[in-house]
């Protein structure tokens, strides 16, 4: 269920409208901010950071805190995605810090198995495998 939106203003408008050109992206605020500021049109960080944990809360957008050093993600979700929306995990590599966004129905089996095997649930959002993307792994 998602919650009445706080702030209702043309920024809000503005911004929603860019994410929804974006569906299963992961952005960060500092790449919104980028965004108005190319058109023009710049916002304060802190109104960015404010709407986008907005959205959060109203559960138009998924918000993916990666660890201590990365900014973190948010993605839009259009309307018809929540409606049985996939699992995503996350892989980081160890060298360039490149994010992989990857929905795998052998991660999920792997979910599902240690719920039931070991009675634990595995947070999706919060899951990174970290190793080396294949542009560093040719490189290394």
């Amino acid at each position: 269920m998602a919650i009445k939106p706080k702030y209702k203003t043309k920024q809000r408008e503005e911004l929603l409208a860019y994410l929804e050109t974006m569906p299963g992206e992961h952005i960060t605020a500092a790449d919104v901010c980028d965004y108005f500021r190319g058109k023009g049109a710049p916002i304060a960080q802190a109104t960015v950071y404010r709407h986008l944990e907005s959205l959060v809360d109203e559960g138009i957008i998924n918000k993916y805190n990666i660890d201590a050093n990365t900014p973190a993600c948010f993605e839009y979700m259009r309307p018809q995605d929540h409606e049985g929306a996939t699992v995503c995990y996350h892989c980081k590599c160890e060298k360039c810090g490149k994010l992989i966004h990857m929905h795998c129905e052998e991660m999920q089996e792997m979910a599902e198995h240690l719920l039931k095997e070991h009675s634990f649930t595995l947070d999706p959002k919060r899951t990174i495998l970290y190793g080396l993307c294949e542009e560093c792994a040719n490189l290394s």
